[in-house]
């Protein structure tokens, strides 16, 4: 036998147990995720809005430039979306300049004076 094949016999196999049979699958595994998939979509759904839709829609019914405290009163005042988190409004605010770095000239929100919004037109 040549060297080669004395090192395949003796190097261990993969999904073989002491016994040399196959272990089980772990379905269990791609099932669990699946259905943690399937949960994030109907959930997302069942929320609403995220935070910078909901600010986008209240910038277009106010028709005027906002602070985020503001969006953020007046989107948990219509139901448009919730924040059980200790400064949502900072949370806009970061999520608002992120949007505008990010897509430059193709946001939806423009930045008018220190700590204010408007939608782009």
């Amino acid at each position: 036998m040549s060297k080669d094949a004395e090192k395949a016999q003796d190097a261990p196999t993969r999904n073989v147990g002491a016994t040399g049979e196959k272990k089980p699958r772990r379905e269990a595994k791609d099932a669990k995720a699946k259905k943690r998939a399937t949960q994030a979509k109907t959930g997302a759904q069942e929320r609403g809005l995220s935070g910078l839709d909901a600010a986008a829609k209240v910038l277009e019914e106010a028709g005027e430039p906002l602070n985020c405290k503001q969006i953020v009163e007046r989107a948990f005042e219509a139901g448009y979306w919730h924040s059980d988190g200790k400064t949502p409004a900072a949370t806009v605010y970061a999520a608002m300049l992120r949007e505008i770095q990010k897509k430059g000239g193709e946001a939806r929100f423009r930045k008018v004076a220190r700590g204010k919004f408007e939608l782009a037109k």
